[in-house]
């Protein structure tokens, strides 16, 4: 009977460091990054950044893992009734058991939003519902100008993959999608181009971990 090998943390960070160099590597064990929705964009981005060795993840959502998420969120079958803040983390895991990950399962709003985001390092905005977004976008804004926030918009359908960009639109926002594209009937929102979107925030986020950024 075949046994599963439990990796060390030492040979997860030698593993990382050979793909990465330990110079940058360590920059990627040290981020702290927020994410605040674990659908289709958040759990891709979560997925990215566990696989690189970001070493500190807070993860965010107060939802349960639907059938009609399978289409595209990183959950399974097993999954479904879970909370999504459990189920990623213990996907995560399986990726690097060694990861830093907090969990709040709860739903952000304009009353909690200061506590939640206060300790944040990055702060990764993956809302599906463009009212939570705004809110989202709107408070960290006002209330922490000086954090790093990475947010997306526009990435329904399956136009083309070149029309999804990031753009750096303030001092310490930038936000990932084509800007346009919203769910419409028969045009809602697929795996690849939420996908594509969410490479782009992951992207960003790593370059901005390791000290550079969008002009």
């Amino acid at each position: 009977m075949e046994t599963t090998k439990v990796l060390t943390k030492e040979e997860i960070q030698a593993a990382l460091e050979e793909r990465h160099s330990p110079e940058k590597q360590k920059k990627l064990s040290e981020g702290r990054v927020t994410i605040a929705g674990l659908g289709g964009l958040g759990s891709n981005v979560a997925y990215a950044l566990a696989r690189i060795g970001v070493g500190h993840l807070h993860l965010i959502d107060f939802d349960v893992v639907d059938i009609t998420n399978l289409n595209r969120q990183q959950y399974f079958t097993e999954h479904i009734g879970m909370y999504k803040t459990d189920a990623l983390k213990s996907l995560l895991q399986k990726i690097n058991p060694y990861i830093d990950i907090q969990t709040d399962c709860i739903k952000v709003t304009e009353e909690n939003l200061i506590s939640l985001f206060e300790n944040a390092g990055i702060i990764c905005e993956a809302f599906d519902n463009p009212e939570a977004k705004a809110m989202l976008v709107n408070g960290i804004l006002e209330h922490f100008p000086e954090k790093k926030l990475v947010s997306a918009s526009g990435m329904a359908g399956y136009g083309s993959s070149n029309t999804i960009r990031t753009r750096r639109l303030m001092k310490n926002f930038y936000l990932c999608g084509d800007q346009v594209t919203e769910p419409t009937y028969g045009n809602g929102l697929m795996a690849p181009r939420v996908a594509i979107c969410a490479a782009h925030e992951a992207n960003m986020i790593t370059r901005l971990l390791l000290g550079e950024e969008e002009i």
